[in-house]
């Protein structure tokens, strides 16, 4: 135990000039970075959005969307749909799940700064050839000391107890350029996984609107059931009293028949709908269900703020914004391979071929030396490897600035959808009242007998196929409202780093 605690001892001088020589290293190299610096690469961002104009949007304090921007709808239902999405959309945990593999890497590449250490503890039992004298000599271990049998043939053994240390000195920034890299990739993943998040809840929201607007269809077309039901009674009894001719009770249970179809289909879009909001949470569609509720609501004002405010809003911008500094990144680790890689290694341990002799000074070895290696010759791999780099930056940079045009181009698609559909409500709500005081006034003139009854159908058709269009107008008003949120960004900001 004495010459054990001795060269314990030994070790430790041993460590701290090795730290101290280490320090003085890490030091040097620290300011030694190849490859270009990030810089964020410049939009075209105009200073407003033309679809805005003469359309006022709201001015709440708080000028942006914030959190939950569902509830802007003021549905219950919807409320509590949403917060599904989040717990149990199960594309939503595969995008988690790559986020978390992506903040890994982060971890992985970071364990390079550090020197790996390897303990090993082995036992050998051998026996030299006695005819073959190039097998390290007779009577000499593995580990390169003696086996205390000399010239012997007979077996042997080797107790081995060893430390390896291995470090590769990141002079170049090799390491930190891939650390830099793969943390842009982790802030990348977290915009995707923000971004999946934004348009699962959107795509939720567009599909329990549209099927609101299905029930608010279905609710329509019972009624004009009902009402082309008291037509027929009242062809039916003016053909029992003389007064109109058999064609109009056919008319009249055709147009009835028509109208009861039309009821029928609806459901089969309601049923999808509620199928793909069953898909969206997370529930078997077997064992899911809505119960009907017409839409009556208009689109929510909606803070949409300037363009420029739109590149802190939008995870997906974010996103292609992080890949472009990992790309970046990628540069600086392809040009490092140009330069000299520096390891230090050292080993330390116990060999021998006695038990009771393992752990004493006698049986201690060591070895210590840095090595340094350069490519000098590879056919032009590092070249072709730098100009993939760059190429790979050039085409992310190119991805950037169209994920940013195309954001422009979604807001001001869907803010000139609300401008026009509004219009188009109004007016279409016009035409709704029209076509039901034609109703009125050519059934009373079909009872007067002033007109046929083929008046009276065309009429009747006429406010039918008015008032689906406002029933459509308003649903269209509606995802149009969840779209241009959706383009806006959501609730979603940038994080702080």
């Amino acid at each position: 135990m004495h010459s054990l605690r001795i060269v314990w001892q030994q070790w430790m001088r041993r460590g701290r000039r090795t730290l101290a020589t280490v320090a003085g290293v890490l030091t040097l190299m620290t300011g030694c970075v190849v490859g270009p610096d990030y810089v964020r690469p410049t939009v075209v961002t105009p200073a407003s959005y033309k679809e805005i104009d003469g359309w006022k949007v709201a001015q709440p304090q708080d000028h942006v969307l914030r959190g939950a921007w569902w509830e802007s709808f003021g549905d219950p239902q919807l409320n509590a749909l949403e917060a599904q999405v989040s717990l149990s959309n199960q594309n939503l945990a595969v995008a988690e799940a790559t986020y978390q593999q992506a903040r890994a890497l982060v971890r992985e590449a970071r364990a390079s700064y550090f020197p790996t250490l390897t303990l090993g503890l082995g036992y050998t039992r051998f026996r030299n050839s006695a005819t073959f004298s190039g097998r390290l000599g007779a009577g000499v271990s593995a580990g390169g000391t003696s086996s205390g049998a000399g010239a012997s043939s007979g077996p042997h053994s080797d107790f081995q107890l060893g430390l390896d240390f291995s470090w590769e000195l990141d002079l170049w920034g090799r390491i930190r350029r891939t650390v830099e890299s793969n943390q842009a990739s982790a802030q990348a993943s977290a915009g995707d996984l923000e971004s999946a998040r934004l348009s699962y809840q959107a795509e939720l929201a567009q599909d329990y609107l549209q099927l609101r607007t299905s029930d608010a269809q279905k609710q329509l077309l019972d009624a004009t059931v009902a009402a082309y039901e008291q037509s027929l009674q009242l062809t039916q009894n003016r053909y029992a009293s003389g007064v109109a001719a058999e064609a109009d009770v056919v008319q009249a249970e055709t147009q009835l028949k028509t109208a009861q179809a039309q009821a029928i289909d609806v459901g089969v879009q309601r049923a999808q709908l509620e199928h793909a909001i069953a898909l969206l949470i997370g529930q078997p569609a077997s064992s899911f269900s809505l119960p009907a509720a017409p839409l009556t609501a208009t689109p929510p004002p909606i803070p949409v703020g300037v363009p420029s405010e739109l590149l802190e809003r939008r995870p997906d911008i974010a996103a292609a914004e992080r890949r472009v500094a990992a790309a970046n990144a990628q540069i600086g680790v392809a040009e490092a391979a140009y330069y000299p890689s520096l390891t230090l290694s050292a080993s330390s341990g116990f060999e021998t071929s006695s038990l009771t002799q393992w752990l004493t000074a006698p049986s201690h070895f060591w070895s210590v030396g840095p090595s340094i290696s350069q490519t000098v010759f590879d056919g032009g791999l590092r070249r072709a490897q730098t100009d993939y780099a760059r190429a790979g930056y050039d085409a992310s940079v190119a991805t950037y600035r169209q994920t940013v045009l195309a954001a422009f181009q979604a807001v001001e698609d869907n803010l000139a959808a609300l401008h026009i559909l509004a219009q188009e409500a109004q007016v279409q709500d016009e035409a709704v009242q029209k076509a039901q005081q034609s109703v009125t006034l050519t059934t009373n003139q079909y009872k007067a007998g002033i007109v046929s009854y083929l008046n009276v159908i065309t009429a009747q058709t006429t406010a039918l196929s008015s008032e689906t269009t406002a029933v459509q107008v308003r649903g269209r008003r509606m995802t149009a409202a969840v779209l241009l949120i959706q383009a806006l960004g959501g609730g979603w900001r940038v994080p702080a780093p």
